[in-house]
This record gives C-alpha cells, structure tokens and sequence, in this order.
C-alpha cells in the first residue's frame, strides 16, 4: 500500500486551506487511522519536529465527543490541543473544533473511495486571514509530512 497524490498546501481564499491525497488503501482503513488513537499517535507528530512528541491522545470520535492531544518537546512542560468533534461519519467524514485559542480553525477531513485507492482531503478553514497566515507558517506546514507518515503506517513501513 502507497500513498501518492498532490499533498501541497492550498490556499483558498483568506481563510481556508486544502491538502489532498490519495492513498492505496481502503477508506475504512484510511479512517481508522484518523479515528483511533493508537494509530493515530503513530503518524501525527511529523518526524522532523524532532524532540517533539505526542505524550497523551485521547480520542473520543463521534459527534459530540471530544479530543485532547499533549505535546511534549523533552521537558516537563505539556502543551495541549483540544476541541469537539460536530460531526463523524464513519469512513466518510470528520469535523472538529480546535479550541485551545481563539483563533483555532474547524478542520473536516473527507475519505472518498477512487477505486481500491481512497481520496482525502484535509480542510481548515479559519476566523481570520491573520490566523490562516499564522498556521501556514506553522503546523500547516508539517502537514505534507504528517500525510506521507500516514501513507507509510497504511503500507506497514512506518516501523
């Protein structure tokens, strides 16, 4: 199972990006990976954020549930990201809060069958210019990473 596909960083307009890919697996099993976390933490964090790493995941992946992420960088001190998901669709659709700041996004991720392949597409679309700027300077940039790290867990090479 490879993954492939245009998984450049879009922006569309002055609020909203858009990172697609296409993987060769499943989208149930593309899903999976976003919805468990014990998958989950095995991609997330992109390798080259070196001495970062996921510490605690907490997925509850339904509509109304919620998430919560710590991130270690070696030290004692744990910075967490969290929100709700407002609305799941199993292998077809999630969307989720980020609200650990007001100008955290709402991001939905689609799962679309092409054959054996699945189509993802991952969108943010945030409160204001200013925020969309500050993410594509930050933990947008790593997304491209973070995909590929997904697409490497999805053929069973990410040991």
């Amino acid at each position: 199972m490879d993954s492939q596909g245009s998984d450049a960083v879009e922006r569309c307009g002055d609020r909203e990006l858009v990172v697609t890919r296409i993987f060769d697996a499943p989208r149930s099993t593309v899903y999976e990976a976003w919805s468990q976390a014990d998958l989950f933490q095995r991609w997330w964090v992109p390798k080259s954020a070196a001495g970062i790493s996921l510490v605690s995941c907490d997925l509850d992946v339904r509509t109304g549930g919620t998430y919560r992420l710590g991130f270690s960088a070696g030290g004692s001190d744990i910075m967490t990201f969290y929100g709700r998901y407002i609305e799941v669709v199993p292998n077809d659709r999630i969307v989720w809060t980020n609200d650990e700041g007001e100008e955290g996004a709402i991001t939905t991720v689609t799962f679309e069958d092409r054959d054996a392949q699945t189509l993802l597409t991952f969108r943010e679309f945030y409160p204001s210019r200013e925020a969309l700027d500050e993410a594509l300077q930050g933990s947008a940039a790593g997304l491209p990473e973070q995909l590929e790290q997904l697409g490497a867990l999805l053929a069973g090479q990410d040991r």
